[in-house]
């Protein structure tokens, strides 16, 4: 394996885990700015969840602060942010919610060069911890770079309250970076893409992690979603010691874009990897039981129906996965599968 690039690597400042951990805000965001000015960014259902109490907890800090209620991330929405973080004067921004809000925030930090803290109300996906955001233009999402947390603050007392199906999404997009590595693998052997092994063992540590403790992960439980969590930041560590989402995003996640793409389905973004993982490990001749056995402990879904998709929807997005991320070399190859192999990989693995 070739010796790693040097690169720039921004890591998390502060990681704040645990029951009542959001009181912690004002004491952490004195620690990255003497600038007594914050903005956050939430969602209408979020900012009664926790952007009030945020709010309320910089202000007796001696911290003044905007709150913006924003809607879904789109590129629209992040300009709006920037402009109203711009008009205030912001130098901190303070993502609040489940992911798009969190999303919009990191982008909008990224842009205008600022320190980013995010306080997930719920662990859905990697994206509370990932320096990535999937941002939506003219209809279409794509992934982009953003900042990676300055600070995380995952308040369990928050986060348990979210529906369990959430966390058990957060779980299964862990998962997913087992295929993503073998993606990651098989980009080095035939296009001679550089891997970090540093990057690749923390992503690896992370899912297998999910894998060993799968049983308790557990609905209403705080340590559950502690447990889930921490592998969602080692999940995003990886991605910026690697400088890129390789750890965690292969073909499993192209799944879930293409499914995305195609406006099918209810699946969260975290089901639908986990769903992609077992075939991504099917079409790499791994051990995609494992994977199937792991979600089932879980609660995650392991068939299409379980996330209203047809056979005949999941074969389109499988054609068409490939497409993408043409950049990023897959299992799913420069051509994508066949119809056939789309089908078989469902039939065999039990998917449909």
């Amino acid at each position: 394996m070739p010796f790693e690039k040097l690169a720039e690597m921004i890591l998390p400042r502060e990681v704040i885990g645990g029951h009542g951990a959001v009181e912690k805000i004002g004491e952490v965001f004195k620690k990255l700015t003497i600038s007594k000015k914050g903005v956050i960014v939430t969602g209408k259902t979020t900012v009664k969840l926790a952007g009030e109490q945020v709010k309320g907890l910089l202000e007796s800090s001696g911290i003044e602060t905007d709150v913006i209620i924003t809607g879904q991330a789109t590129e629209e929405n992040v300009e709006i942010v920037k402009e109203k973080t711009r008009e205030f004067d912001a130098k901190v921004i303070i993502g609040i919610g489940g992911g798009t809000k969190i999303d919009i925030a990191k982008k909008s930090a990224f842009d205008l060069g600022l320190d980013f803290i995010s306080i997930p109300t719920s662990a859905s996906h990697d994206g509370v911890a990932s320096p990535r955001a999937t941002i939506s233009k003219n209809g279409l999402s794509s992934s982009v770079e953003a900042n990676m947390p300055a600070a995380i603050i995952a308040d369990t007392e928050i986060i348990v309250t979210a529906p369990f199906r959430f966390l058990a999404s957060g779980a299964a997009d862990v998962l997913s970076n087992l295929p993503a590595l073998r993606d990651w693998n098989l980009g080095h052997r035939l296009k001679g893409e550089r891997v970090s092994s540093s990057a690749y063992a923390i992503s690896e540590f992370a899912a297998r992690e999910i894998i060993n403790n799968a049983s308790q992960i557990k609905p209403h439980v705080e340590e559950s979603v502690w447990l889930v969590i921490k592998q969602i930041v080692f999940s995003g560590i990886a991605m910026s010691i690697a400088g890129s989402s390789r750890p965690a995003s292969g073909s499993e996640h192209m799944f879930a874009h293409a499914v995305d793409t195609i406006k099918k389905g209810n699946g969260l973004h975290g089901e639908l990897c986990g769903i992609g993982s077992i075939i991504a490990m099917y079409l790499h001749g791994a051990d995609w039981v494992m994977i199937k056995n792991t979600l089932q402990t879980i609660g995650a879904p392991t068939t299409l129906d379980q996330v209203s998709l047809t056979e005949e929807d999941a074969i389109q997005a499988l054609m068409m996965a490939h497409k993408t991320r043409p950049d990023r070399y897959t299992i799913l190859g420069e051509s994508g599968l066949s119809e056939s192999a789309a089908r078989e990989a469902l039939r065999i693995t039990g998917v449909s």
